[in-house]
């Protein structure tokens, strides 16, 4: 079977399976069509570019106190994580680590491994704080993030973030990921 009749049989049979499940959802008189308020909702991913980020903003001093109330508990007071008595791990160290990655025990934290600053607002605003993820505002986010960044020395304690700041920060290890990926598996067919 040549590949383009493969892919005409893949495509019929999951426009007929799409179908079947749009068909049995009306007929048991399940499901519906998402709102665009409830979309919204939802579509709440930022990207390493800053794509997403709502308007907002924060300082390291305003996300020192959030961080006390809400992120101390787990994260200990100067993000050096916690331990959970009886469990394996414990929750994130988000500071330090610079300098192990390649190591045999690497320290991967906000500062010493993420490549964007809008990856840690961007996890945060969907899970944290763990006991309430998605109850901080953009404001808190933003002050937040500010302070973890500052905890690793890499914004000044006078910084404030917001959707125009956020992005523009540098992260010591940005350029330490692959961007294009060598291996023939993987790489993108013409």
């Amino acid at each position: 079977m040549s590949r383009s009749v493969a892919l005409a049989v893949v495509l019929i049979t999951l426009g007929l399976a799409a179908d079947m499940t749009a068909a049995a959802a009306e007929r048991v008189g399940i499901g519906h069509a998402i709102s665009p308020q409830d979309f919204a909702a939802w579509d709440i991913d930022v990207r390493g570019d800053g794509a997403g980020l709502p308007p907002g903003q924060g300082s390291v001093t305003q996300g020192r106190e959030i961080f006390s109330q809400t992120c101390a508990a787990c994260h200990g007071d100067k993000g050096e994580g916690r331990a959970v008595p009886g469990a394996v791990g414990g929750f994130d160290r988000l500071v330090g680590g610079f300098g192990t990655l390649d190591t045999a025990s690497p320290t991967l934290t906000v500062g010493s491994y993420w490549p964007y600053a809008t990856t840690l607002f961007d996890y945060v605003r969907r899970a944290m704080p763990f006991n309430a993820p998605q109850s901080l505002t953009n404001d808190q986010l933003y002050a937040v993030s500010a302070y973890v960044l500052y905890m690793n020395n890499i914004v000044p304690e006078d910084a404030v973030l917001d959707a125009l700041t956020l992005p523009r920060v540098k992260m010591p290890n940005q350029e330490g990921f692959i961007t294009q990926d060598p291996r023939p598996d993987v790489r993108s067919k013409p």
